[in-house]
C-alpha cells in the first residue's frame, strides 16, 4: 500500500537538499567559468565554457598556500586543543567531587550567553599585553577554551555508567589512567562532534583574525578573501572569488564527512547503556 506520508517527507527533505545544494553546485561550477562570461551565462546550471584560468589566476595574484596553511593549522590546533581542554573539563565537572563545583559549572554556562563579539575589545588589550598581535598564538589561545564543549562533554559523561569506574579502580587504575584508557575511547561520538562545530567555527572565523593580524603572512583564507576582493576597486573578479570560495569550502566539507562517519559507527556499534 502506497504511504502518503513517508513519500510527503522524503519529497520535503528532497526539496530541502536540492535548495541547499543548488546554491553550492552553482558557485563551484561558476568558478571554472572566464570572468567576462559569468554574468551571460542566464540561470543555467551546467556552465559553459570551463577553464580553470580563475584557479591559476588566484594563486598568482595572492599567497594563497599561505592563507591556506594559517587556516588550517590554526583550526587544527584549535579543534585539538579544545577537545582536549573541555574533555578534561567536562569529566571534572561529572564526576569529581571538589569545593564550589557546581557555582564553577554555573560561571560556564554564563559565558554561553554572552555574544563572543563583546569579548573581542578586552581579549585584543589582553593579546597586547601579551605581545602576541599577529601571531599564531593570538589566533589559536583564545578558542581552546569553550562553555559550550565543556557542557556537551559533561552531559556525555554524565550518562555514562558509573560501574566501568568502579571496575577500573578495583583493577588499580588512577583517575588518568582511566579517563585516558576508558573513558576517552567510549566517548567518540562527542569527541567526533565536538571536533566539526570547533573546526567549522574556527576555519571560518573572519572578526578575530582580522583584528589581531596585519601582516599578509598571517592571513587566514576569509581574511585573505576579503582583502583580495577589495583589491580591484574598478572591477570585481567573480570568477576568482568563486575559485577562492570553492577552495575555502573543500577543508570543511572533508572534515565534516570524516567526522560523520565515526559519529554513526560509534552510534550504531559503540554506544554504551547504563
Amino acid at each position: 500500500m502506497f504511504n502518503w506520508r513517508k513519500f510527503l517527507g522524503y519529497s520535503i527533505l528532497i526539496l530541502i537538499a536540492i535548495s541547499m545544494l543548488y546554491p553550492f553546485l552553482a558557485m563551484l561550477n561558476l568558478s571554472f567559468v572566464p570572468n567576462s562570461e559569468i554574468f551571460n551565462q542566464g540561470g543555467k546550471l551546467i556552465y559553459t565554457p570551463l577553464t580553470t584560468h580563475n584557479y591559476v589566476s588566484v594563486f598568482e595574484k595572492i599567497p594563497m598556500w599561505k592563507y591556506f596553511f594559517n587556516s588550517l593549522f590554526v583550526a587544527l590546533v584549535t579543534t585539538v586543543g579544545q577537545v582536549l581542554f573541555c574533555a578534561f573539563a567536562g569529566y571534572a565537572f561529572a564526576r569529581l567531587n571538589f569545593k564550589f563545583r557546581d557555582g564553577l559549572f554555573l560561571i560556564v554556562l554564563i559565558t554561553m550567553l554572552v555574544p563572543p563579539q563583546v569579548n573581542i575589545i578586552p581579549l585584543f588589550f589582553i593579546m597586547r599585553q601579551l605581545g602576541w598581535i599577529n601571531t599564531y598564538q593570538a589566533l589559536i589561545v583564545p578558542g581552546l577554551f569553550g562553555g559550550f564543549g565543556i557542557f556537551m562533554m559533561r552531559q556525555y559523561f554524565l550518562g555514562l555508567p558509573k560501574d566501568l569506574e568502579e571496575s577500573a579502580r578495583i583493577d588499580g587504575c588512577n583517575i588518568f589512567t582511566m579517563f585516558c584508557k576508558i573513558i576517552l575511547p567510549i566517548s567518540t561520538p562527542v569527541i567526533a562532534t565536538l571536533a566539526i562545530f570547533t573546526f567549522v567555527s574556527s576555519w571560518n572565523s573572519f572578526m578575530w583574525p582580522l583584528i589581531v593580524t596585519n601582516t599578509e603572512s598571517m592571513r587566514t583564507l576569509p581574511v585573505g578573501l576579503a582583502v583580495f576582493k577589495g583589491s580591484f576597486r574598478e572591477i570585481t573578479l567573480w570568477g576568482d572569488l568563486l575559485g577562492c570560495a570553492v577552495i575555502c569550502s573543500v577543508p570543511v566539507i572533508g572534515v565534516f564527512l570524516l567526522g560523520k562517519k565515526y559519529f554513526i559507527n560509534d552510534i550504531m556499534q559503540g554506544g554504551v547503556k547504563e
